[in-house]
């Protein structure tokens, strides 16, 4: 097997249940595993997309996708999720099983190569070599949190904070819905600033504090479990906000968080598909912030707005 292209949710022991698929080509398979992901409790729900090695590999290959669920699938939902972004023919080649007791995480990520975006270099435990001397090294490894770093909404949401540290140093700081804490983790390295965070699940916040120590940011990071913003540790104002959640909650959380923001703050939103950034943009407009850039990364956009 080739290195995986993406890997985001479940830990092995609550890994029961699989799908796999095989693909004409990367971008097929992306957009089915993003859609599962999209679709499904990433705190239950894991997808991993990768090349199925060949014998001739300067020609690209067949891409499997896989999928891991902790609960049995709703197969026909499956299926028809798949047929709406690669057709019915595809959709009826979806093979169902259950996933024999293996640490499958573990061997997965061996194969996931670091991502960069901007100084930021995220990797595992295996590739700590890789980071130079002008990295800022992010060492995040697959958990029950949704979040690796290889997921186009990540590698977006870093883009604009290294890309906001080039100019400025925010002071206060707040990552909403925050998963493995990669996010919160990112804008400590880059900004030495305290962050505050909160997630909507209990295991996320573990996972985000043991990270945060791990990376070397245990003093910085402050995790909380909160759904959205509510929770007295994240009530304030904030020059810089990170929401790399959905487009459900981010409309909704819309008013709240623009309250949040200092005049003149940015905020980082992401989680959202194509269909989605009209919809959030009027939303977040209609609150006073105004669009400064979008990033499309492997199907999936970020927004970097300002009030």
């Amino acid at each position: 097997m080739l290195p995986a292209d993406m890997l985001e949710g479940l830990p092995p022991n609550n890994a029961a249940y699989l799908m796999r698929l095989r693909c004409p080509d990367a971008a097929t398979a992306r957009q089915v595993a993003d859609v599962i992901v999209e679709s499904f409790d990433p705190a239950e729900t894991a997808a991993s997309a990768f090349e199925e090695a060949g014998d001739r590999p300067e020609i690209e290959g067949p891409w499997i996708v896989e999928a891991y669920f902790g609960m049995a699938p709703d197969e026909p939902q499956v299926r028809e999720l798949v047929s709406l972004v690669a057709g019915e023919a595809l959709a009826a080649q979806v093979e169902f099983g259950r996933v024999q007791k293996a640490d499958w995480v573990a061997n997965a990520l061996a194969g996931l190569a670091p991502v960069r975006a901007g100084r930021f270099l995220l990797h595992g435990e295996h590739d700590r070599g890789t980071v130079g001397i002008n990295d800022l090294g992010i060492e995040i490894e697959a958990a029950l949190a949704f979040g690796t770093g290889h997921h186009g909404t990540t590698r977006g949401c870093l883009t604009f904070i290294d890309a906001i540290a080039k100019r400025r140093r925010p002071r206060k700081i707040l990552d909403v819905g925050t998963g493995t804490g990669v996010l919160a983790i990112a804008a400590a390295k880059a900004f030495r600033r305290v962050v505050v965070a909160g997630d909507i699940d209990a295991v996320a916040v573990a996972t985000a504090r043991t990270n945060a120590i791990r990376n070397g940011t245990g003093a910085f990071v402050h995790v909380v479990e909160a759904r959205g913003i509510g929770h007295p540790a994240l009530k304030g104002r904030f020059d810089l906000i990170t929401a790399n959640i959905l487009a459900a909650p981010l409309r909704k959380l819309a008013p709240a968080l623009a309250k949040a923001l200092e005049p003149g703050g940015d905020i980082i939103l992401s989680g959202l598909l194509g269909r989605d950034v009209p919809g959030i943009i009027s939303a977040y407009r209609t609150q006073n912030l105004r669009l400064v850039a979008r990033l499309d990364i492997d199907g999936w956009a970020t927004l970097l707005m300002r009030r």
